[in-house]
């Protein structure tokens, strides 16, 4: 009895492992398919827990600013994101919904009410609620389904970009081949001479779900050029939490 017992303890942890390592096969070869297939493939990887609840450590430069923050993310999904930035003590907390942006520093004594004109300031781009998450996520800033795409491979990775793109920018997804979660997406604005690019370095299988390890976050806008480095150190899925938010009295407001 006990050698079955062991035995089939065995076998789940052989079976595990392999699922696992099939998940993050390097090994796939992107072949020729069509961009309907790959659009597929990447939306059926979206993410459908309820909640998030992170540790990362961020490292943020632009030049004239370069430093390293803790920060602990908690997402409730669709409906509002806490970020909490902690050097010593609490240098920023921000609640985010998909109607406003909230923000006050205990550090500059500053604070900010409105929309995500803030977060359009930081990252050199337009971005609303929805593509902030997904960006945390490791999904397309936009709807792939939206709008038909066209196909690319390019050095092993299916490329996908609208038909017709925008008249604003022009945006591109970089798919793995293996377990179709984003590589990269880049966002090109010629006209305002803007470019965001977000690459995902690895994930990790966290719960059967596979979640980015390493986010890199690159602007480029006129003479300046922003690097964010987000790794995530933490990940839970679906805990209760109730961060508090209240924006202390005698701060000053950053208006943009």
């Amino acid at each position: 009895m006990r050698f079955f017992i062991y035995c089939v303890i065995f076998l789940f942890i052989v079976t595990s492992c392999k699922s696992t390592k099939n998940m993050l096969d390097k090994t796939a070869i992107a072949s020729e398919t069509s961009a309907k297939k790959v659009v597929k493939k990447h939306v059926d990887t979206n993410f459908d827990k309820r909640t998030i609840d992170a540790k990362l450590k961020v490292n943020f430069d632009n030049g004239n600013t370069n430093q390293t923050l803790s920060v602990n993310l908690q997402i409730e999904k669709d409906k509002v994101i806490h970020i909490k930035g902690t050097k010593f003590i609490t240098v920023f907390k921000a609640k985010i919904t998909p109607t406003s942006v909230s923000y006050y520093s205990p550090f500059a004594k500053n604070y900010f009410e409105g929309d995500f004109s803030l977060l359009e300031e930081l990252l050199g781009v337009e971005i609303n609620f929805d593509q902030l998450q997904n960006l945390f996520l490791g999904q397309a800033l936009q709807n792939l389904k939206k709008e038909k795409q066209q196909l690319e491979i390019f050095n092993n990775t299916y490329v996908l970009s609208p038909e017709k793109q925008s008249e604003l920018f022009n945006i591109f997804f970089k798919i793995n081949p293996s377990y179709f979660k984003l590589e990269g997406q880049t966002i090109i604005n010629d006209a305002k001479n803007i470019r965001l690019d977000i690459n995902y370095s690895g994930y990790n299988v966290i719960e059967k779900i596979l979640f980015p390890g390493e986010i890199n976050i690159i602007t480029k806008a006129a003479n300046t050029v922003t690097n964010i480095d987000l790794i995530y150190k933490s990940v839970v899925f679906n805990t209760s939490f109730n961060p508090l938010f209240e924006i202390p009295k005698g701060y000053k407001r950053i208006e943009f």
